[in-house]
């Protein structure tokens, strides 16, 4: 059941559907509002009636359904990317501003001076280049068309709402700038895998090649090799944390300041960082099944990818509709296209596949001149680029850039005289995330779909498809890069020695397998003998996986439903929960609290429910740090007397936390879900009380579902949460938290009389 935790708006008053539908004047009243709510009323979109916008061609019909989902129907590609462009500016352009200003390293204009190493690092790790047909033809033919747009219609919005954007623009003064089809392909300024392969360095420095590679318990295994003339004591925390610099979606940073004019209205606000997601167990599963065990004889896909829960959400539901495209489905920001969904064809769904396109270079440095490195023997000079940041209350601070052959430069040891720096598929053409939808959002069958799959350079995913005709397929995606003698665990020096040779041809697949399913879990997916492996996952956890437990769920020759794919989404049992009990059993604690608890925890059905009081204790049990050292441990082992001691700090815990009555001890009290607004908490959702997570399949970060009938279109269902909408006082800002909380789903209309019949607020742009 859902549960609002703190105070906040979730169903949302009829008045407040009337003020989102008419949309208001083109300025903002002279006088100031009695409150920031009646202030966020003056900005929100019109969602009915007629609207003139320049740039289109035709006529554009956006329907948005009850729960806000804008089906677009256009009569040309042109003013279909457009139109889509201009409704996600009115749905969600302060997150879009944030996207570009994050991915473009502008952050510290606005935020100051604590966002300057933020910066840096976006700058440091973006894609300069070539912006040719190398770039725009690998994630489609018109793509370069396709991007600018869809900018336009962003742009379109911009220009005439200038006088009176979403509120979170007018309380903060900050002003969103034109697109360009090179934004649209920023690239994600992360380090990925490469901070994984310098903790393993800095483990065998410790305890040697053997007792590090036993720890990390590689999956598919591999007898672990030290690169020659690699110096693994040199790697250290302070290289680590250079790699880390940037913080990333993790670092904590000051909210943007309100103008003067606007603080009175805000009498409780507080200068706050702005919110870091929570979420421990991100990851995704899917699956596809085949029609031979499928009720309705079709494929049955289900997807839920697991991302950091935030507010708006990070997932945005759209249908689109011209000649050549009819899609539906969610996609990431900035949004064109949609990465996971449905046409009239193939549907398909995506889990992280971790295929390692990134590497750590050591390089040699030239002593008698820092800007060059040694590469086969011969000196050779460092690129350098310096650029200016802008900081808000400072004078701009320029920064110095280098790059070697293999990268970004990140770190400098000048005593050693090593540079470490970062080869990464972002500096390739084609790689900014997800825009390889564009050729999935056409494709016919799934033989075509696992073919343009290739084409998804970044990130890396497993796509799973089913069609019309009954196929069912998986192809693994992302560049991947030929290593020819090493895997990729470890650093390398950059002397030449260790280097990418191109780019594999082929990556693992499937098509049709005679279980009559496939599902993938963020799992080891290479097959069998498959070498080198795109990835290493690790046998420490595979017990626990959500693999396993799909895989105990589904089984082959066995039938499985759209309702249990429903279950299956939600299911909550703790694998690891459940192989711990055994360590509870057959013994008594002295002291009768433990005892008591003891006692709930090994009587306990491992699911992870809301209500439930041994789940509470059990994983606070689980989270004190003696616990998770011993992680790596039979759960089964004899350690009743550190067991014991572990459930005196959980019930004094949970006391001090919940109070001393044990019924009110409930999971759902220790796992909670907020929903904080990015600048102020007056628009803050309620934080809900969560089941789940922890390592169950149905996790945390499901933001975003789907479960899609092949058979039926119309019978697909879907969630997203908070809302379609970011902004604060729309009727779609938090109306999906509630379906969420309670993990139901609403229908993913796809034929236009399903569209019509849902139909709640209907926008005619015209030129």
């Amino acid at each position: 059941m859902f549960r609002a935790v703190v105070a906040g708006h979730v169903v949302v008053a009829a008045s407040l559907l009337v003020a989102g539908c008419g949309g208001m004047s083109a300025s903002r009243s002279a006088e100031l509002p009695k409150d920031v709510k009646a202030l966020a009323r003056q900005s929100l979109s019109q969602i009915d009636g007629d609207l003139k916008v320049a740039g289109l061609q035709k006529p554009v019909d956006v329907i948005r359904d009850e729960w806000g989902v804008p089906h677009i129907y256009a009569q040309n590609a042109d003013d279909l990317f457009f139109a889509q462009g201009y409704v996600m500016a009115q749905d969600r352009l302060w997150q879009m501003e944030w996207w570009r200003r994050e991915h473009e390293g502008r952050l510290a204009e606005v935020l100051g001076p604590a966002a300057v190493e933020r910066d840096r690092q976006a700058r440091l790790l973006k894609y300069r280049g070539p912006f040719d047909d190398s770039e725009w033809t690998s994630y489609h033919k018109d793509a370069k068309r396709i991007f600018t747009a869809y900018a336009s219609g962003i742009n379109a919005y911009i220009a005439q709402h200038g006088d009176n954007l979403p509120v979170e623009f007018t309380l903060t003064g900050i002003k969103p700038e034109p697109w360009t089809a090179e934004t649209v392909v920023l690239r994600e300024p992360a380090f990925g895998d490469a901070v994984s392969e310098l903790r393993l360095a800095m483990d065998v420095a410790k305890v040697g090649v053997k007792e590090a590679n036993r720890r990390a318990a590689p999956d598919p295994w591999d007898d672990l090799t030290v690169p020659d003339g690699l110096d693994v004591t040199l790697i250290t925390d302070e290289v680590v944390a250079a790699a880390r610099a940037g913080g990333g979606r993790g670092q904590s940073l000051p909210r943007p300041a309100i103008l003067e004019q606007y603080r009175k209205l805000l009498p409780n606000s507080s200068a706050l960082l702005l919110p870091v997601s929570d979420i421990q167990d991100l990851g995704s599963n899917n699956w596809v099944i085949g029609g031979a065990m499928s009720p309705t004889g079709k494929p049955l896909v289900s997807n839920d990818p697991h991302r950091e829960v935030s507010n708006p959400s990070l997932r945005y539901i759209v249908h689109l509709n011209a000649p050549g495209w009819n899609v539906v489905g969610s996609g990431d920001p900035p949004f064109v296209g949609v990465s996971m969904g449905h046409n009239d064809r193939v549907a398909w769904g995506l889990t992280i596949t971790g295929t390692d396109f990134q590497d750590v270079f050591v390089e040699d440095l030239n002593p008698a001149n820092l800007n060059e490195m040694i590469y086969n023997g011969k000196p050779e000079p460092l690129k350098v680029v310096t650029e200016t940041i802008n900081v808000k209350g400072e004078s701009p601070r320029t920064v110095e850039l280098k790059f070697s052959r293999h990268g970004p430069i990140f770190f400098v040891d000048q005593a050693h005289h090593k540079a470490y720096a970062l080869r990464s598929i972002f500096t390739e053409p084609g790689t900014a995330s997800y825009l390889g939808e564009l050729k999935l959002d056409q494709a016919q069958n799934c033989k075509e779909f696992i073919e343009l799959a290739m084409y998804w350079k970044a990130n890396s995913e497993n796509l799973i498809c089913g069609d019309v005709d009954g196929n069912i397929g998986f192809q693994a995606s992302a560049l991947t890069p030929n290593r020819k003698g090493w895997l990729g665990r470890l650093p390398v020096p950059g002397t030449g020695k260790y280097e990418w040779d191109g780019f594999r041809a082929e990556l693992p697949k499937e098509y049709n397998p005679s279980r009559g399913f496939i599902a993938t879990a963020n799992h080891n997916i290479n097959p069998k003998g498959y070498w080198p492996p795109v990835m290493f996952k690790t046998t420490n956890t595979l017990p626990y996986d959500r693999i396993t437990r799909i895989l105990q769920v589904i089984k082959p020759g066995q039938m499985f439903s759209m309702e249990d794919s429903q279950k299956l989404q939600r299911d909550v049992y703790s694998l690891r929960g459940a192989a711990d009990q055994a360590a509870f059993r057959g013994w008594t604690a002295k002291d009768p609290d433990v005892e008591r608890a003891r006692d709930m925890v090994a009587k306990w059905d491992a699911l992870l429910s809301v209500d439930s009081v041994p789940a509470a204790i059990y994983i606070t049990w689980r989270r004190l740090p003696e616990q998770s050292a011993r992680a790596g441990e039979a759960s089964a082992s004899p350690r009743h007397e550190a067991i014991e001691a572990g459930l005196r700090k959980t019930i004094d815990k949970l006391t001090a936390d919940l109070g001393a009555d044990w019924s009110q001890w409930r999971y759902g009290r220790v796992h909670t879900q907020a929903y904080p607004h990015p600048l102020l908490k007056e628009f803050d959702l309620p934080t809900v009380e969560r089941r789940g997570g922890n390592g169950a399949v149905g996790a945390d970060g499901a933001t975003y579902r789907e479960i899609i009938d092949v058979s039926n279109w119309d019978r697909s269902l879907t969630i997203n949460t908070p809302g379609q909408s970011g902004q604060p006082e729309s009727p779609f800002y938090g109306n999906l938290l509630p379906l969420w909380a309670n993990d139901q789903y609403f229908q993913m209309t796809f034929s236009r009389p399903a569209v019509d019949a849902h139909a709640a607020h209907r926008l005619k742009l015209t030129p």
